[in-house]
């Protein structure tokens, strides 16, 4: 795996309750532990139904997901915290050695969080400390808007729409590697 350290996001983003201005830590997420795993699991089914509002397809396997079944899926696991200890957003993924690529399995922020950077800063702790110069592969319903803007602004080429199961049409996404040898 690649670098994982704990490192501030550039620059402090705002947080809530009040949208002052709240510096996050970027690192590895342990969902051995209760509180953290039961957070991310909270988050991500927050962040899922948003989602499913947008792209008009309830049928999300995530947003259904138990925590025993989310804590057993081979992932790793990054997420922006507060100085509290607050979970504001996680991203994890596998790699995949065979073809030397991320492939990021989910990204979300808790929606008190939405509009102030984390996904940003998530992404580009993962680009840029953890695997520096290596093609990283991301998709998502192709009407969620945020996340396809997002992605597009942080350098990640739109590849073919797909459709997985009837009813769900999914935009691929890969943000491409620095040519040369890769670790």
């Amino acid at each position: 795996m690649g670098r994982v350290t704990g490192t501030p996001v550039s620059g402090p983003v705002s947080g809530p309750p009040t949208g002052s201005r709240v510096p996050l830590l970027v690192h590895p997420l342990n969902l051995a532990d209760d509180a953290t795993a039961a957070s991310v699991h909270r988050i991500g089914r927050a962040a899922y139904a948003i989602e499913a509002g947008l792209i008009g397809f309830d049928a999300i396997p995530a947003l259904r997901e138990s925590l025993a079944e989310m804590r057993g899926r081979p992932l790793n696991w990054l997420g922006a915290v507060s100085g509290s200890g607050q979970v504001a957003g996680f991203l994890a993924w596998v790699e995949e050695d065979e073809r030397c690529r991320v492939s990021i399995d989910r990204l979300c922020v808790d929606p008190d969080w939405f509009r102030r950077g984390v996904a940003s800063a998530l992404l580009r702790h993962l680009s840029h400390e953890v695997f520096p110069g290596r093609e990283t592969e991301v998709a998502t319903g192709a009407a969620n808007g945020p996340a396809v803007t997002l992605y597009e602004r942080l350098g990640f080429v739109r590849g073919a729409d797909f459709s997985p199961v009837p009813g769900l049409r999914m935009a691929s996404f890969v943000r491409p590697g620095r040519s040369g040898p890769r670790p």
